[in-house]
């Protein structure tokens, strides 16, 4: 994302980012890169760009770093005192409206497009996409930051309803690498947070073992090992 012309160049953004939020027959499954880069320099490599609201709703953060942080933070707050209020766990709709609210009133401040997802016992799995305006769109899927220009035909291709969680993790897992191959700015590891009924699981996939596509080159010790390797397999469909 270009920063605001009045804007300190040298805040940290994370968008450059790639994130996605994927349903799936049983519950969600969140997943981003981890490169948060300062203009051409990456501020931090290892990045955790999904965050938890509750128990069991976690968002998606991208634009800029210091404002996603920030409704976040607000988010968290107003959803634990609604949690304390109600006597049990809020549900995944009233937390994306609480982001929802927050950028929609505070839109000539704020630069962060926000994706929403979790797991409640009345609706299950639900994601919902919060982008730049402070629009709230509810979707099977959602992806953002600068990399996902890079996925809209992919995700065209490769989607499909009531898919297995191991689908869904094997979709977000490669979809994220895709962008991170293509987006200068994503890179970095691949980190995935899984919501459902029994609870919550975060995985993590070094920047070493994701799969390689089209021109990539394998990562290497040493310049003279780049320029003695072979080409990798081209992407198979």
């Amino acid at each position: 994302m270009d920063h605001d012309a009045t804007a300190d160049v040298n805040a940290p953004h994370s968008m450059g980012t790639t994130i996605i939020g994927v349903t799936y027959n049983g519950g969600v499954i969140l997943g981003a890169d981890s490169r948060t880069s300062t203009g051409l320099y990456v501020a931090n490599r290892a990045s955790d760009k999904i965050t938890q609201l509750t128990d069991n709703v976690y968002i998606c953060r991208s634009g800029s770093a210091a404002d996603s942080q920030i409704v976040s933070d607000y988010v968290r707050y107003f959803l634990h005192q609604h949690t304390i209020q109600l006597g049990q766990p809020a549900t995944v709709k009233v937390a994306a409206n609480l982001v929802r609210l927050l950028s929609y009133n505070n839109k000539n401040m704020l630069q962060t497009g926000i994706i929403v997802g979790g797991w409640d016992k009345y609706e299950g799995g639900k994601i919902y996409g919060v982008p730049l305006g402070g629009t709230i769109v509810e979707q099977p899927f959602a992806i953002g930051g600068s990399g996902s220009s890079y996925l809209y035909g992919f995700f065209d291709q490769a989607w499909k309803d009531g898919m297995t969680k191991d689908e869904a993790e094997q979709l977000v897992v490669k979809a994220v690498s895709l962008a991170i191959a293509r987006d200068g700015a994503s890179g970095g590891v691949v980190r995935t947070v899984t919501i459902n009924s029994e609870g919550v699981t975060r995985n993590f996939y070094p920047g070493d073992q994701l799969p390689l596509w089209h021109d990539e080159v394998e990562a290497h010790n040493s310049l003279l090992d780049i320029l003695n390797a072979t080409n990798p397999e081209p992407m198979s469909t």
